[in-house]
């Protein structure tokens, strides 16, 4: 768990403004959930046998001898509040959320134990269509960022029954060939045998290339749905590669799965993934609900955005430097009526020598000083200095005539 200082968190910020437009053109809008949720919720949503619960989450009891948990993703915890909070009556809804999430495991470049995610929740939709539509919102606020070197994986998960089936074939296979497969793998086959099929061992992936596939499995109207897909993504000009192994790290999937990598990453390639999950609203209390989702990790993206890119905190409008007791408490007072107007002013509250301060006003990267002694509070007046070779010579306003300092600040501030 990390800190974010005040020179990271400017490219944080410009990551979250331009999230924020895109989903206000999507017309999604935001929702909050709480951090810690009861345990229950996360073992029913995202399943007893994932990892994630099972070896990952941050859980205990609390005084009340309530187990809870740390949020370790944002789906399980929208879905409960909008089942509980009757969001779903009101029609389908979009949704998005961003904050602190928490897992156990091994730190690593862009990833930690508290980790942050910006997520997209599309509730009640069915059509193939918003399949396409959630991936879309999310291929084009990466691109917007300026992510470079992007592609889309893409698969289908097939229905609940069709998965079922595959389950059966798969595990009947693995079986047979037991003594091949990593300790992971082996430990997954009766629990999440799905999931081996992600193992990265390559013993374990040669072995997987003979065994059956999902895609054969899957039922007519499941192969449709995802030719749909596919098609709606080549209309919108999106690329994609179709990969048969990946199946998401969560039980609550099913049809569409995907993810959105770069190639600028190295091993820990993906920035976003998600897909849909039809039996989640009804897994977790609610009506049989349609929805899809994605999640992007911030960690990486600032990764990937801050590689040649310097991000200084921003220069405030006017450095303010003042000296004396009378003129200091002025000082005060002048800082906030301009803050209020609309400027950015850094006050200076050190109380040194001018020269001591205007070093500082320099160094802050303001385009103008404003100057106020006691000899200037005794005159009535504060003195505005240019910082950054402005052709202008150094000018005296009266403190009453606040509209007039304003009115020489805004066009070189704004």
């Amino acid at each position: 768990m990390v800190d974010l200082l005040p020179e990271q968190t400017p490219l944080w910020q410009r990551l979250e403004g331009t999230a924020r437009e895109h989903f206000r053109r999507a017309g999604v809008q935001e929702i909050r959930t709480p951090l810690l949720e009861v345990t229950e919720l996360f073992a029913r949503g995202i399943g007893e046998a994932t990892d994630v619960v099972g070896k990952e989450m941050y859980t205990f009891t609390d005084r009340g001898d309530r187990s809870c948990t740390l949020r370790p993703e944002g789906t399980a915890s929208v879905v409960r509040a909008a089942i509980q909070h009757g969001l779903l009556s009101q029609g389908p809804q979009r949704l998005w959320y961003g904050g602190p999430m928490f897992r156990y495991e091994r730190p690593q470049a862009g990833r930690q134990r508290q980790f942050h995610q910006i997520g997209l929740e599309l509730l009640g939709f069915a059509d193939a269509r918003s399949d396409v539509e959630a991936i879309a919102i999310a291929w084009d606020l990466l691109a917007d960022l300026g992510v470079q070197g992007l592609a889309l994986e893409l698969n289908t998960l097939g229905s609940g029954a069709d998965r079922a089936c595959y389950r059966e074939q798969l595990v009947a296979f693995l079986r047979q060939h037991r003594e091949q497969l990593d300790p992971d793998s082996q430990d997954r086959l009766e629990r999440n045998p799905l999931r081996i099929l992600d193992s990265k061992n390559a013993t374990t992936q040669e072995l997987l290339a003979a065994a059956p596939t999902l895609a054969a499995a899957l039922a007519p109207e499941s192969r449709e749905r995802f030719e749909q897909v596919k098609a709606g993504l080549a209309a919108l000009e999106i690329p994609f590669t179709l990969n048969p192994r990946l199946v998401r790290g969560l039980d609550y999937y099913s049809h569409t799965a995907f993810e959105i990598t770069s190639n600028q990453l190295g091993a820990q390639a993906t920035v976003c993934g998600g897909g849909r999950y039809d039996g989640l609203v009804e897994q977790l209390g609610g009506q049989s609900t349609p929805a899809i989702g994605w999640a992007l990790g911030m960690e990486r993206l600032v990764l990937l955005l801050a590689q040649g890119e310097a991000n200084p905190a921003p220069a405030p409008d006017l450095y303010l430097v003042n000296r004396g007791e009378a003129a200091s408490a002025a000082a005060l007072v002048l800082a906030r009526q301009l803050r209020r107007s609309g400027l950015s002013v850094e006050l200076d509250a050190s109380g040194s020598a001018f020269g001591k301060q205007f070093k500082r006003a320099n160094r802050s990267g303001a385009s103008w000083a404003a100057v106020l002694g006691e000899g200037e509070l005794e005159r009535g007046v504060v003195l505005l200095q240019p910082l950054r070779g402005q052709a202008a010579e150094e000018m005296a306003f009266p403190l009453a005539d606040l509209a007039g300092l304003l009115e020489r600040l805004t066009p070189v501030a704004f």
